[in-house]
């Protein structure tokens, strides 16, 4: 019995391409809102996303029509789907805590669990992202991170 999918639109590489189109434009929904200056560098990764998804969609299904067997996605699936989970929970972070208190807790948890063990690095690693952040974006540019649904409660 074949491991591989029967319908051309279910092999990984595909699946993963459509997955990541869906996500990067509901993403990029919200940032109509923003101010331009703001919005430019979510859009930017956001529609980048759109377009290497659908260049991985297109490539895919090439390999598809000339008959090439799908090659699985990760030999390590809990690990592609804890990063993926990392990255939502992130993002729900951000809308309801702020930018600043999820990226504080998200940088760490990454790291972490990419095998990154040692706690004063992560420390270092995590206020050395926050404070180029804030130097370039909020200093430098004078731009506004989303402070959370909850404190504009």
């Amino acid at each position: 019995m074949s491991d591989t999918p029967k319908h051309r639109f279910l092999r990984p590489e595909t699946l993963t391409a459509i997955g990541t189109i869906i996500v990067a434009a509901g993403f990029l929904l919200p940032t109509v809102d923003l101010r331009p200056l703001s919005a430019l560098l979510p859009a930017t990764m956001l529609v980048s996303l759109i377009v290497l998804g659908a260049i991985m969609l297109i490539s895919d299904q090439r390999k598809a029509g000339s008959g090439q067997a799908a090659r699985p996605m990760t030999k390590a699936p809990r690990r592609v789907l804890g990063a993926f989970a990392l990255v939502v929970l992130y993002a729900l972070g951000v809308d309801f805590v702020g930018f600043y208190p999820a990226t504080a807790i998200s940088v760490p948890l990454v790291a972490y669990a990419f095998g990154y063990r040692h706690p004063f690095g992560l420390a270092l690693a995590t206020l050395i992202v926050l404070v180029a952040i804030w130097l370039i974006f909020g200093f430098a540019m004078s731009q506004e991170f989303p402070t959370g649904r909850l404190w504009s409660m």
